[in-house]
């Protein structure tokens, strides 16, 4: 049990550590001190259920089906282009400013179906959370226990990050800070649209 859970936990912080599209959210709305501990939980509980989706069979349904993988990738790369636009603009204009002024702050229904849209709209999430933790979930002599370790991992690295960011807030509340975020979101998320285009 013990082998299985550690197996799911190291697999997972491996890939959700690597700088992605709902870490970059995640990143920005705890900067922002904006709804972040419910983003992260929000982002938790998808990787909890994408990978327990995965596990108990939903790869082996996606890896089978081309027109399924081709719709998220479309559609994935059509939402990362339009929230990449969305970044680029407030970084060309005086929105993209410190903690008090930089930006109104949205409704939590509105931050919560954009973290919605970046954790289920992006690919990457089904190819790795679905598909590679999954696939090597099934293969676990506990696959709940493999399920557990990589949700555990979700949780830490997801409320470290927003506990984190959101600690470091007051320092970070310059002007330019948020310009640089803004212009990293964009570059995240038009870097990961170009590479589900030119992969077809």
């Amino acid at each position: 049990m013990w082998q299985s859970y550690t197996n799911g936990l190291l697999v997972a912080f491996g890939l959700i550590m690597a700088i992605g599209t709902q870490n970059a959210f995640v990143l920005a709305q705890s900067l922002r001190r904006e709804h972040h501990l419910p983003v992260a939980a929000l982002c938790v509980v998808c990787d909890a259920i994408l990978v327990a989706a995965g596990v108990f069979g939903l790869a082996t349904v996606l890896a089978h089906n081309p027109l399924l993988l081709a719709i998220a990738r479309w559609g994935g790369a059509a939402f990362l282009l339009w929230y990449g636009t969305l970044a680029l603009r407030r970084a060309c204009s005086k929105q993209s400013l410190g903690q008090g002024e930089h930006l109104k702050v949205r409704s939590l229904k509105a931050v919560m179906l954009s973290a919605l849209a970046v954790t289920l709209l992006n690919p990457h999430v089904y190819l790795d959370t679905v598909l590679l933790i999954g696939s090597l979930g099934a293969q676990q002599t506990e696959p709940g226990a493999y399920v557990a370790g990589a949700a555990s991992a979700s949780l830490l690295w997801f409320m470290t990050l927003a506990l984190g960011a959101a600690w470091l807030a007051p320092w970070l509340a310059r002007p330019a800070t948020w310009r640089i975020l803004d212009l990293l979101v964009a570059a995240m998320m038009f870097s990961v649209a170009y590479q589900l285009i030119s992969a077809v």
